[in-house]
Order: C-alpha cells, then sequence, then structure tokens
C-alpha cells in the first residue's frame, strides 16, 4: 500500500451565521483518502460542499473540525508547504488578461522562487503539453475558452506540484476542447501526478476517475469507482420516454400500478420533461410499455450513467 497523499477523517466546514441567517454546515463530518498516480472526483450538484472540501484540501480554508493531512501535513499549521507542493485550477481561471501566455507562466513562476532559467525551460515544456506552443506572445484575452483553460492547467504545474486540484475543470467548453482537455489530464495522471477534481460532467467523471465519492448535502451518498456505483445502485440500461405535458402523471401511474414496474422495469423515475424507467433490458421495457397502450412522443434506451446513480441515491439531478 503506497501512503495516501490525501487522508480526511470527520472532515467539516461550517460557516459562520451572517446577519439573520443560520451557520451552514458545508461539509458534514466526510472521510476519504487519494493515493499517488490516482485520479479522485468529488461529484454532486451545486452547494453539495466539493468546492468547500477543495478549499480545504488546498489551504486557504480552515476545517472547523475533523482531521486532513495533505503530503503527510496539516494545511492549518504548514499551509505554505502545502502549497509549494500542489497546484491549483479553480473554477475561474484567475488568469492576468492583461499579459501575454508566456508572461503568465514566468510569473507564476516567480511565485513560488523558481529561477528564470528553470522557468524558461518548464515554460517550454508546458507549452508543449498544453498545445499552446504558437499562442507564446500572445495575450491571454486573445484565447478561446479552452486554450485559456489548459493555460491554466499548465501554470498550476509549473512547481512539478505533487497533486492537482481542478474545480470544474471544463465547463462552458464545447465537447472538441472537453476532450483535447481530458486528454492532457490523462497524461499527466499516466505521468504519476495525482488527480483530484470536481465535476458536474457524468462522462468527465467516468472517463478520468479512477474512484469518486458522491456528496448531497455536505456528506457522502455513495463511494467507489464509476463502474462498481453504477453496477451497484442502478440497472444495465435505462428507458427515457418523452410525453405530453398532461400525460406524464397520468402515465408514470399506470406504468407503477402495472407488471412493467416490478417486471422488464425494476424502478420509474419521474423528472419534469420525462420518465425514467430502469431496466436490465431498455427494449424488452419499452416493449411492455407500449403493450399497454402507451406510446411516447419519443423512446431513447441507453446505458445507466452516473447521473442515474445521484438520482436514485438522492431523488435530485446533479445540475440542481
Amino acid at each position: 500500500m503506497h501512503k495516501a497523499l490525501i487522508e480526511a477523517v470527520g472532515l467539516t466546514k461550517i460557516y459562520p451565521a451572517r446577519g439573520s441567517s443560520e451557520a451552514f454546515r458545508a461539509v458534514d463530518g466526510i472521510d476519504f483518502e487519494v493515493g499517488p498516480g490516482e485520479a479522485f472526483g468529488l461529484l454532486g450538484p451545486n452547494g453539495a460542499g466539493k468546492s468547500s472540501t477543495m478549499r480545504m484540501i488546498s489551504a486557504i480554508s480552515p476545517p472547523t473540525a475533523g482531521t486532513l493531512r495533505v503530503l503527510g501535513m496539516d494545511p492549518v499549521r504548514d499551509g505554505s508547504s502545502v502549497r509549494r507542493r500542489i497546484g491549483v485550477v479553480s473554477q475561474d481561471d484567475c488568469l492576468d488578461q492583461e499579459l501575454t501566455v508566456g508572461e503568465n507562466l514566468y510569473i507564476y513562476g516567480r511565485y513560488f522562487g523558481l529561477s528564470r532559467g528553470v522557468i524558461r525551460k518548464r515554460s517550454a515544456e508546458l507549452l508543449a503539453f498544453a498545445q499552446l506552443e504558437d499562442k507564446r506572445d500572445d495575450q491571454v484575452d486573445m484565447l478561446s475558452g479552452g486554450m485559456r483553460r489548459r493555460l491554466a492547467i499548465a501554470r498550476a504545474l509549473i512547481n512539478e506540484p505533487e497533486i492537482l486540484l481542478l474545480d470544474e475543470p471544463t465547463t462552458g467548453l464545447d465537447p472538441q476542447a472537453r476532450h483535447l482537455l481530458w486528454d492532457r489530464l490523462f497524461r499527466l495522471k499516466k505521468s504519476g501526478v495525482c488527480l483530484v477534481l470536481t465535476t458536474h460532467y457524468m462522462d468527465e467523471a467516468e472517463q478520468l476517475c479512477d474512484r469518486l465519492v458522491v456528496i448531497d448535502c455536505g456528506g457522502i451518498v455513495a463511494r467507489g469507482t464509476p463502474r462498481d456505483l453504477i453496477r451497484e445502485h442502478v440497472t444495465r440500461e435505462v428507458l427515457e420516454l418523452r410525453l405530453d405535458d398532461d400525460e406524464q402523471d397520468t402515465v408514470a401511474q399506470k406504468l407503477r400500478s402495472s407488471s412493467v414496474a416490478s417486471g422488464e422495469g425494476e424502478h420509474i423515475e419521474e423528472l419534469p420533461d420525462r420518465l425514467l424507467v430502469y431496466a436490465a433490458d431498455g427494449d424488452a421495457a419499452l416493449a411492455a410499455v407500449r403493450a399497454l397502450g402507451v406510446e411516447p412522443l419519443t423512446a431513447l434506451v441507453r446505458r445507466a450513467t452516473l447521473e442515474d446513480v445521484f438520482l436514485r441515491l438522492t431523488g435530485r439531478s446533479l445540475v440542481d
């Protein structure tokens, strides 16, 4: 067993009351650990406690209770030492828009006390890694969103961190930019860098994460590999039914009271815009639905995803 790079036991974050509002328990006694070279995901909707957890790991927000060790150190007592050995990519890039791509890397390298020669060498390597060599002299505000995210990651790697924290790394990017960024992150993981990321995107979590925890209302509701979570909590396939607005409630009740709910379909979930029928065989479930005289506007059979896991566990969509 390799020694964990991050260890949290009973980790809690409570924000004090302000004005008429009550104290807010953002993170509620969670336990987890992350090993070397592992990609670890924090999955959950807005307000679940993901970003608060990331801020505690990055030694910029002290825990209220519990214990936290990062690289064997206490982030509160040894904050500067922790920050020297990690990289952070926040939801907002925080790049200096008025500087060039190369200048952003240089300034950040100087924050870590790196020499000009070391910064030049690492900048060249990182620009190649991020596929931004031809943008070295361009100002940041001239870059596309995907280029800015790649630059933010390159900048976070200037100090050769052992842990890279990524808070919603691909939010707002188009599919092509997201896939390019996934490739860069996968290469980092293969090189031995430990990745800790938050994301709303299920395909992102399934592509990148070796293990993950599902967080809701500050607590962990499930943990494991993406494949294990899907196998444990939902069926192999999902049938999505879209119906006229005035028919959906009636159809949902009809399906629940029929053999569909206990036979081909093991569970039925009603969302505002569609019905989900969880089934081992989605085509057989669709045939059973039609045998009841129900003809949906559209019907789609797909494999189950991590979003289905979260919906089954909490009754909420990940984007709520």
